[in-house]
């Protein structure tokens, strides 16, 4: 009995697409009051897909470094309301949080590579 191989499945480019945007905006979950959403939702899409789509192993380890990074910033901020200054810091990294994230869902669905300001690079 001989093994047949598997053709290889060609990987329609909206589809890619699509899954690339996934990357990003499962992370705004965090918003709709899921604790560590912002990571769980890119950590999910990219180890279901990294081994299937390139692309989605680049933008998903974008995605959760950034979150990671902001998830990091916001705890030290956190620490920093008892110095009167961290509720304006925290507001302030909600609003880049959300702003960054659009913009980075935006052009991967364009099928740009997108590279986030202020993330700390864990996964390389």
């Amino acid at each position: 009995m001989t093994e047949q191989e598997n053709p290889p499945v060609e990987i329609d480019s909206g589809q890619e697409r699509l899954w690339n945007t996934l990357c990003h905006l499962t992370a705004l979950v965090l918003f709709i009051g899921i604790p560590f959403g912002n990571i769980l939702g890119p950590l999910v899409i990219w180890l279901l897909k990294r081994n299937d789509m390139p692309s989605v192993d680049s933008h998903g380890k974008e995605a959760l470094n950034f979150q990671i990074s902001m998830t990091i910033y916001s705890l030290v901020a956190g620490l920093l309301i008892l110095l009167f200054i961290g509720i304006p810091i925290l507001i302030l990294l909600g609003i880049a949080d959300l702003i960054l994230t659009i913009i980075a869902s935006i052009k991967a669905n364009n099928g740009e590579p997108y590279s986030y300001p202020m993330a700390i690079r864990f996964l390389k």
